[in-house]
């Protein structure tokens, strides 16, 4: 269910910091600058690493317009799903698999025609 997406049994606190930061449209780098940490600092609040000071806590809830209580643990005012920019980074990420998957049959294919080629004209030759 959407309204649970970043609930506190679906989501961590990083998961609601990055959806979050994503559906303001900003990246990692900027939103570090705005902030004024370093862009490690930033990552390791996203992969749960580590935790945000509270007065970073609080800046980071002002600027990505959700309330301290939904980064903290997915109740209150933030995000009911994921940012619209995710499903279409999940459909990129289909297309390209498929796009891998037929290249390699069009190279099985290719390999395929070069082994009844070199048959038609090793017959030739007899």
């Amino acid at each position: 269910m959407a309204d649970d997406w970043y609930g506190g049994d679906a989501a961590t606190f990083g998961d609601r910091l990055e959806g979050a930061r994503e559906a303001a449209g900003l990246s990692q780098t900027e939103l570090a600058a705005k902030l004024g940490v370093r862009l490690e600092t930033l990552q390791s609040w996203e992969e749960d690493m580590a935790d945000p000071r509270a007065n970073k806590l609080q800046m980071v809830a002002g600027m990505l317009n959700v309330s301290l209580m939904w980064l903290l643990n997915g109740e209150g005012a933030g995000l009911d799903g994921p940012p619209q920019g995710v499903d279409e980074a999940e459909r990129e990420r289909e297309i390209l698999r498929e796009i891998r998957e037929a290249r390699a049959v069009i190279k099985d294919l290719d390999a395929r025609l070069e082994r009844l080629e070199r048959r038609v004209k090793a017959g030739e030759s007899q």
